[in-house]
């Protein structure tokens, strides 16, 4: 697989492929897997992240008791039709919380990149797939996109939190879901990196500060985040803003970040909002 989204943008332009087409076929060739084999693997993977978008429960509660239930909360105020950014940025928000609590209360979801991002992709796809009624093919293409550049982020940088901080997992969730997005609304590969280095450039510095050490506060509201700021990043990128500093470069930078946070920031839940006194207030009370 490729280890710069810079050389994948040449690899697509010079052979006149698609980004999609590209990842599936170095897949193939690393697996041994047919691409057609390829395609039926990530199909399973969107049909377990459509479901556990469609099954969200309300009512559970993570062990600890500090997550579940504001999805519906969202829900609710969505159903309002009041909300400030508009109902389907409120869905993004919405679909995030929902995975993440999910997630925290230990039913299916997909950890893409990893579980405490999980919440991510599924926030910025699952709506655009209902709002603009795509197939199936189409959404398993977009995870490819997906795929491709958090496999660059992982060879250039990291996806962990333990490893790079929150940015790790938050920022490459998010520049996969940006170039997810701009991939579907027919942007060009260059359109696709320059979302993705978007996304991460947004959320350079952020501290993995998990309270109590769970994967519940205050990750599953930055999961939003994360969403959100995808969104953003497609848009800005599909009208044609540049991101000054090469992605590449950005995915060094977020290295470089990473390497130099103290380990308190690391999930160590050492530092930031766990340690706060109402951060160690509740790990007592979980105890």
């Amino acid at each position: 697989m490729y280890d710069s989204l810079e050389e994948i943008v040449s690899v697509c332009e010079s052979e006149n492929i698609t980004f999609s087409e590209l990842i599936i076929r170095e897949d193939a060739s690393d697996t041994g897997f047919t691409e057609e084999e390829e395609r039926d693997k990530m199909h399973l993977m969107w049909q377990a992240m459509l479901s556990g978008a469609r099954n969200y429960d309300p009512n559970l509660k993570s062990r600890s008791g500090l997550v579940g239930g504001d999805g519906l909360k969202m829900q609710e105020y969505r159903a309002k039709g009041e909300t400030i950014c508009g109902d389907y940025i409120a869905r993004v928000i919405q679909s995030a919380i929902e995975t993440s609590e999910s997630n925290a209360c230990m039913k299916r979801i997909v950890a893409a990149p990893t579980a405490g991002s999980c919440g991510v992709l599924p926030a910025v796809l699952v709506p655009f797939y209902d709002e603009y009624k795509r197939s199936d093919a189409d959404m398993v293409n977009a995870l490819f996109v997906a795929a491709g550049v958090g496999e660059v982020v992982a060879k250039r940088a990291s996806i962990s939190g333990a490893e790079g901080g929150c940015q790790a997992e938050m920022g490459t969730a998010a520049a996969m879901g940006a170039a997810a997005l701009v991939y579907l609304k027919g942007g060009t590969p260059n359109q696709m990196i320059t979302a993705a280095g978007i996304a991460i450039k947004n959320m350079l510095g952020l501290v993995c500060d998990p309270v109590a050490g769970l994967v519940e506060v205050p990750c599953v509201k930055r999961n939003v985040i994360g969403a959100v700021n995808a969104c953003s990043a497609a848009d800005m990128a599909l009208a044609g803003i540049v991101v000054r500093i090469p992605p590449d470069q950005i995915i060094d930078a977020m290295k470089d970040v990473g390497d130099s946070l103290n380990s308190r920031f690391k999930e160590t839940a050492r530092g930031g909002l766990a340690i706060t006194p109402e951060g160690i207030k509740l790990k007592e009370l979980i105890k």
